[in-house]
């Protein structure tokens, strides 16, 4: 039953297990986290899933706490993606999400005001950047 040296296969079980409880950073749960898991963890904590996991990474890595935080410059795409404008590209009417960016109307990045930003195709864009004349269409255009 349990290799004769066991009374049964649970206590066979409980025998070969290697690692040990822990509790979750977050909820309290009792977890248990084999041995592999409880050397990779880079933080020292542990979790009983995503969910709390998650939670915690949200209170943590946020803001100026984030590795690839840069003074807060570039929200300027969330302003335009939380906002009313269109998905469309201003010059070419295009309507291809995977292919549209942000341009600065006074090429100025830190200016992220929602009337300085426009959408346009990565085509427009280097369009605008690179010749006056587009530029002026598009300052015509937006005025």
């Amino acid at each position: 039953m349990g290799w004769g040296k066991y009374c049964s296969a649970t206590c066979q079980h409980k025998a070969q297990l290697r690692g040990k409880f822990v509790n979750c950073s977050i909820c309290g749960k009792k977890v248990w986290k084999a041995p592999k898991a409880l050397s990779h963890s880079k933080s020292g904590k542990y979790f009983c899933g995503k969910s709390c996991q998650t939670l915690w990474r949200n209170q943590t890595y946020v803001g100026e706490k984030h590795p690839n935080w840069k003074g807060g410059r570039f929200v300027y795409k969330s302003i335009i993606k939380r906002s009313k404008k269109k998905k469309i590209c201003v010059l070419c009417r295009t309507k291809d999400i995977r292919i549209l960016a942000v341009h600065h109307l006074d090429k100025n990045k830190c200016n992220s005001k929602l009337e300085n930003l426009v959408w346009l195709c990565h085509n427009c864009h280097f369009l605008v950047h690179h010749y006056p004349e587009i530029r002026r269409k598009l300052m015509g255009i937006v005025v």
